[in-house]
């Protein structure tokens, strides 16, 4: 069958150092590579290079991939209407065009602002069938997770349950070693805790593949953590980790009685009114609608093949990166969220705060900055295998992007070419 691309008619609508990193195979690939240091910079290095270098780089159109039952045809560019005339809706559909190929097999995309609002979806829902990609697909968000997560702290913070000045050690006593010093809830927020990277159940696809049903807790990531000891003085450095954020989500368990994925639902997912979120814990499925994630595999032979990589047990991302969720919804959040529906203006400041001590660092609590063309950007991406999604906004909610690109390696550190399209597109 053919794939084919759905857009939809756009309406109006109203000196420290800073570093990051995150934390028998039944395949026969020959090449194996360590992701210790290459986890969330994959994805951010994607938006990131198409925020700052914008029209100057060039787009790199991969040629399609070679798939039978899947081929490449031309995209069908979406109608322009008069509330949308501040975007460039050609370009976007233009940057969907050809899927699926070698980068992604489908993408979802939604734009919006003061210049109006554009959709669209390409690609297909799996590549054994060809069907057309679910316009309105579930899928892993991974670390736009920390978004949530860091909008529980602060409306606790803002309702008198949390200290953002207080050690963590307080609240959660015993989870660190005596080596580490106090580290208050804002470093955690914003990485500057020292704490280093836990463990993972691999170190290669390969490796993680082969466990991708096994379970390892939030607390046994922390334990590999604490056992480690300190990397740093806390709020001397930032650097990104996902363990800032199992710990947070620890805490929010703490201090609520509750659950973290009841919790963050109360506190943060329904006063957003998302519709189609949720965190799967150990369940390894995506439930309800969604479009197949694939992972590129160089086999014995030199040639690659697609590993359908859709189940995957998400519960050592707990807090940091396990949620999953729709385009509709993350907009639903992330307008929400900014408009301070969500957690009070004074706790609300945090996100849009860098550590000002520290050169160089762009993460605040939950988002990370990007100025282009003279206009700052709030953003989080996230990634996970077959998996990339980026939310982000102006402050003002002038321009928002949101966007899931199944792409074929999630965790490269080379930029997804589809990824980088959409980004360039949705800022002219």
């Amino acid at each position: 069958m053919r794939a084919r691309h759905h857009t939809a008619a756009a309406t109006s609508t109203g000196t420290a150092t800073v570093t990051t990193r995150t934390g028998t195979s039944p395949l026969t690939a020959t090449r194996t590579r360590s992701l210790t240091t290459r986890r969330t910079a994959a994805v951010t290095a994607a938006l990131v290079l198409a925020f700052v270098a914008g029209p100057l780089t060039a787009p790199a159109f991969a040629s399609p991939a070679s798939n039978p039952t899947a081929p490449a045809v031309p995209a069908t560019p979406a109608a322009d209407a008069p509330g949308a005339r501040g975007l460039d809706t050609k370009a976007l559909s233009a940057a969907l065009d050809g899927l699926p190929d070698q980068d992604a097999t489908a993408a979802l995309v939604r734009v919006g602002g003061s210049a109006g609002s554009w959709h669209g979806s390409a690609g297909v829902h799996d590549l054994a069938s060809g069907r057309p990609a679910v316009p309105d697909a579930r899928f892993r968000a991974g670390s736009v997770t920390k978004v949530v997560t860091a909008a529980a702290v602060l409306k606790l913070a803002a309702r008198g349950e949390i200290d953002l000045n207080r050690p963590v050690q307080r609240y959660l006593p015993g989870l660190l070693g005596r080596d580490f010093r106090p580290i208050t809830v804002r470093q955690l927020l914003n990485h500057t805790s020292g704490i280093p990277a836990g463990d993972s159940l691999g170190t290669t696809f390969e490796e993680l593949y082969e466990h991708r049903y096994d379970t390892l807790t939030p607390q046994e990531v922390v334990a590999s953590a604490a056992a480690k000891g300190p990397e740093f003085r806390p709020g001397c450095k930032q650097q990104y980790l996902n363990i800032n954020y199992t710990v947070l989500g620890l805490l929010i368990e703490n201090v609520t009685g509750r659950s973290y994925a009841e919790a963050a639902t109360e506190l943060v997912l329904a006063p957003a009114g998302t519709r189609d979120t949720y965190f799967p814990g150990a369940d390894p499925r995506i439930r309800g609608p969604h479009n197949h994630g694939y992972q590129k595999v160089e086999t014995a032979d030199g040639t690659t093949e697609l590993v359908d990589v859709t189940e995957w047990n998400q519960a050592d991302r707990f807090a940091a990166g396990d949620m999953i969720s729709t385009t509709a919804d993350l907009e639903r959040l992330l307008t929400s969220l900014f408009r301070g529906r969500i957690v009070p203006q004074p706790q609300l400041r945090e996100m849009f705060t860098v550590p000002a001590h520290i050169e160089g660092a762009t993460y605040s609590a939950g988002l990370q900055r990007f100025e282009h063309e003279g206009k700052v950007y709030w953003l989080k991406t996230g990634g996970r295998y077959g998996y990339n999604a980026v939310i982000a906004g102006t402050r003002n909610l002038s321009r928002t992007l949101v966007y899931s690109v199944n792409s074929t390696d999630a965790k490269a550190e080379d930029t997804n070419p589809v990824a980088q399209r959409i980004a360039m597109a949705a800022l002219k």
